[in-house]
Order: C-alpha cells, then structure tokens, then sequence
C-alpha cells in the first residue's frame, strides 16, 4: 500500500478529542446549573481552565497506540476525582452562586461517561480500523539484527492493532535474508518507501554514523527511536534531562511518585480508611476488646516497630492475636502455639490488621502497597534478594500484589519472599488506580474464599 492510502489522520484525535470534552463539558454544566445562578462567562472559563491545567497534569490526552485500556481507565478517573474538587472549589468563592451536590455530582458523573464512551469508542475504532483497512499505520525499519530488534519485530507483526508497519532490518555487522541493506542504504530507503520511524540500535552506529542520522531526520520530519540492547539499565522510565544543553539520560521514579499520584492516592487512603474506621472499627473494636481480654492478659492492640517509606520505622498497629511472649520478631507459623483462639480467627479473616487503617490515617501506611516486613526479614533478605530494598520506595500498605497473588503469611523456603518481592516490584513500577481496586476487591474475595497460609 502506497503513503498515500495510509490515511494518516492521526494528528487530529488529540484536537478532536479535546474539543469534543470542552463541548460536552460546557454544554452540560448549561443544563445542570441553571438554576444555581452562575455567571456562564467566567464559570465555564474556569472551567475550561482548569479542565486544561489538570489534563495537562495527569497527562490525560497523551493516549498513543501502544497505551493500554488500563492506563486509559487510569487517567479517565484522577482525571474526574480532580476535576470534582476544583468545581466544588468554584462556589466558595462565587458570592452569588448556589452551591448544589446533587447538581455537580450528576454533572461531573454525566460528563465523564459520555466522554469515556468517546475515548473507549475512538480508542477501539482507530484499532479495528488498522486491522481491517490496513490504514492508519506507520511504516517503520529496524537498525540492528540483534535479539531485542528482532522481539520488536515481532511485536510489530502479532500486534497490528498497534499500527506499525515494520518493512526492513539494516545492518553493516550481520549478514541475514531479512536485512534488507547497509547501513548507506538507509536514507534514500526512507525516502522512498515513506518511512515514519526508524528504531535504532545504539550499538550499530559510530558517533558520526549516529549523528548524521538524527539531522537525516531531523530534516525530513521522521522521528527516531533507540532500542535498549540488552543492557537492563534502559527501561520504561528513562527520560532526558539538560544540564544547560547537555543531555544526560536518567531513571525517572515511577508514576508513584509523581506529585499528582501522590495527592490522588492520600485522597483515596484518607476517604477509605474513615468509611473503615468509622463504618466498622466503631463496633467491631469493643466487641473483639471482650474477646481478646477474656481468653487472655495483656492489651487489646499489639504494635510493632516496622521498616516504612523510605527503610524509616513506624509503628504497626494489630488487634493481638498472640499470648504475651518474647519472640515477636519471629512471624507465624501452621499451629503456632502463641496464637489464641480468638487469634486464631482474626488471623484466618484477616481481621488483626483492621487496626492498620489507623495507620493509614496517621499518614504511615497506605490502603494498598507492599506489605511492610519484620525489621529481622529485612536484615535476612535485603542483600540477598535482588530489588529487595525497592519495597521502600513507596508506602507499605495493607494488602498488596503479592498477597492477593498467594504470597503471604510464612516464609518457608527463600523463593517464597523471591516471589512476594517480584509482585511488589512490579505493582510499583506497573501502579494505575484499576490495580488498586483490583486488589482491594480481590482481598475482599480471598478473605471469604479463606486462604491456605492465613494462620
């Protein structure tokens, strides 16, 4: 298929999509605030305004071929939670204006489902429209006949919703059937084959070699991209930072630790760990407080120092669930004889850590996140499980990944903590709000199903 039948339309989703949010947005705040005797002009300026600042924030247009359902999801709600408070803010601030919650939330909740019915519509057209007309794609070659070119390939070929057309390997230091050249041959092959990106593997090309291929497409408006060959520095959250004008590439933090994700999460842990207390630990406390005191002495909570954020210690709050005893740096184990009756209960439900939601509150834990570990586990594990002490970079939290993945309770051989860290690792560098609502759901599950290594 020729360039001129590739229908290349893409630069217009973004300004497309945009402008049909603002419509949606300013239409519908005509209808729903009729009555609540706003200024139109300045309300929907700020609106408009403010819709821009926390997209651009929440990098809620930046969808891309490649960008999965998950990430869309992701943004459509920090992008709504968001967008709710600063209309809630607007009324303080306006004398005249009524300020009605059943109004704005009908508003906020009707705006947003009619703009992910459009995202999701779009999202899903533009895929089966690559996959059925063949238009809408890029054509693209490789520089480099290396392991990871030919994976990216290959990606290419099974994911053609993706929208990638991969027409050539080049290469000086291999010889293969697929390559389809030199590296020489490379610019008049773009030129004439309409090539949209190169993929560049930085261990094919000299300094003058690489050089001159980025002003080659620099002048001919392709762009260029470069393939990590193996080395496992390279990943997702590189990014380039400029010392005046020299570039240095870095390892960005994860979306953890972005400020808005940081925000929208204490949001979340605030607002459900008051439903909790309130909803569940208000009468569920004196209830399990006569239960604990009549089987056996010593207090109702249990605390104990944990490594939190950052390896600094906290204080972990427990309904106790053992007999006073000496060995609390040793975790349970299958019939354990420190465990009471009423322990033994709490522990199998889950119900000891209610009092963690506390700990949520103060600020020392999150709903979500890695489990927070015994200061003895650390010291046994942390210089010999690979990525150990990347658990602490973000909150601990009261289920996790790896819990709700079978990988709680004791450590009975090392693969087992292996496995936990490897789940906790990859929520923090893979974390989106539809994880977080996974888990939390999915707690909710394996605590009714029962689960074999609660005790």
């Amino acid at each position: 298929m020729t360039a001129a039948h590739t229908g290349r339309y893409s630069k217009y989703i973004r300004p497309i999509s945009i402008i049909f949010d603002l419509l949606v947005l300013s239409s519908l705040c005509l209808f729903f605030f009729e009555d609540l005797n706003l200024n139109n002009f300045y309300y929907i300026l700020y609106q408009t305004i403010t819709w821009g600042v926390i997209a651009f924030f929440v990098k809620f247009y930046e969808v891309f071929r490649f960008t999965t359902p998950v990430e869309i999801v992701s943004k459509l709600v920090k992008q709504s939670v968001l967008f709710l408070l600063v209309i809630i803010a607007f009324f303080p601030f306006s004398k005249q204006a009524l300020f009605s919650g059943k109004a704005i939330v009908t508003f906020v909740f009707s705006s947003f489902f009619l703009i992910t019915i459009f995202k999701i519509l779009l999202f899903y057209y533009l895929k089966k429209y690559r996959i059925i007309t063949g238009s809408n794609f890029r054509n693209t070659i490789i520089i480099g006949y290396t392991p990871e070119a030919i994976k990216l390939k290959e990606l290419f070929e099974e994911r053609n919703d993706y929208g990638y057309r991969f027409l050539g390997y080049f290469s000086n230091k291999k010889n293969h059937p697929e390559i389809s050249g030199k590296i020489e041959d490379i610019k008049s092959f773009v030129i004439e084959k309409t090539i949209d990106e190169i993929y560049c593997s930085l261990n094919e090309l000299t300094n003058e070699q690489l050089k001159d291929l980025v002003d080659f497409a620099d002048e001919n408006k392709k762009a260029i991209k470069f393939i990590p060959d193996s080395k496992e520095i390279f990943s997702k959250n590189l990014r380039v930072n400029y010392y005046e004008m020299f570039p240095v590439l870095s390892l960005k933090r994860t979306t953890l630790h972005d400020p808005s994700t940081i925000i929208f999460k204490r949001i979340f842990d605030i607002v459900f760990s008051i439903i909790v207390i309130v909803g569940l630990l208000s009468w569920l406390v004196p209830i399990l407080a006569i239960l604990i005191k009549l089987e056996s002495e010593g207090p109702i909570f249990f605390k104990q120092g944990r490594p939190g954020l950052d390896e600094k210690e906290f204080y972990c709050f427990k309904f106790r669930s053992m007999k006073i005893n000496e060995t609390t740096e040793r975790e349970a184990s299958k019939n354990d004889p420190r465990v009471t009756k009423i322990g033994k209960f709490m522990r199998k439900t889950s119900m000891d850590e209610l009092p963690q939601f506390l700990n949520v509150l103060i600020g020392d834990m999150s709903v979500v996140g890695p489990r927070p570990h015994l200061w003895s586990q650390n010291k046994a594990y942390g210089n010999r499980i690979k990525k150990y002490m990347v658990r602490h970079y973000v909150k601990p939290g009261i289920t996790g990944l790896a819990q709700v993945k079978g990988f709680r309770g004791e450590i009975e051989i090392e693969e087992d903590m292996i496995n936990r860290v490897k789940f906790d690792v990859f929520y923090i560098e893979n974390w989106s709000v539809i994880l977080d609502i996974n888990i939390i759901v999915q707690t909710v599950i394996n605590i009714y199903r029962g689960e074999e290594k609660a005790y």
